[in-house]
């Protein structure tokens, strides 16, 4: 018989009061604190340390801006110049895969897990998870939300405000609640940006 953690890990709904679950997140909110709270903005290698303790994978050049909040860390993958601006929380119970690049802006939620229809079920503590991945030099604007089952491609812009809930593919500006592809990024619009540079 799975455990509740094999479960949570292979997408199967499951009891999120169980007790090697329960215990993985106090570890993951004791280092929060730690992180949060004991260490001054300015103090880089504390900083860095407990991040390294707290996520499952840690590239380089990594910048988590405080406050920062997660769920366990343990499922958390993230590649090399990874920057959180203000309260990032990413509820990681799916797994999230994070690419090279990418910026996360202030208020940007990542959430893996969800919950059951049923009021009864929902009330004995199911719930279940969806991984959520991002590839390469990808930007998330301020307020957005990715939820739980979602990738999204290499260089995307998501638009500030967006509630992510299926995949976008690479290449793509994308905004809205639902958030929907607009438009394809082009050379132009570095054209555009360097121009605007030389002024």
């Amino acid at each position: 018989m799975k455990t509740a953690r094999e479960k949570m890990l292979a997408g199967i709904p499951h009891i999120a009061t169980d007790e090697q679950l329960a215990a993985e997140r106090d570890r993951a909110k004791e280092l929060l604190h730690d992180y949060n709270i004991n260490t001054r903005p300015h103090d880089s290698i504390a900083r860095e340390r407990i991040i390294r303790q707290l996520l499952g994978k840690v590239g380089d050049n990594v910048s988590i801006t405080q406050p920062f909040y997660c769920d366990y860390g343990t499922y958390i993958e993230v590649g090399n110049n990874f920057y959180t601006n203000f309260h990032c929380t990413i509820l990681d119970a799916g797994g999230v895969k994070i690419g090279h690049n990418v910026l996360l802006a202030p208020n940007v939620g990542l959430y893996t897990v969800g919950h059951p229809l049923d009021a009864d079920l929902r009330s004995q503590c199911y719930e279940d998870a969806q991984p959520i991945i991002i590839g390469n030099n990808v930007w998330v604007g301020a307020q957005s939300i990715i939820l739980g089952g979602v990738t999204i491609g290499d260089d995307v812009v998501i638009g500030a405000g967006s509630i992510v809930t299926k995949d976008i593919p690479s290449h793509s500006l994308a905004m809205g609640a639902p958030c929907r592809v607009v438009r394809e990024i082009t050379a132009a619009d570095r054209e555009r940006y360097l121009m605007r540079m030389a002024q």
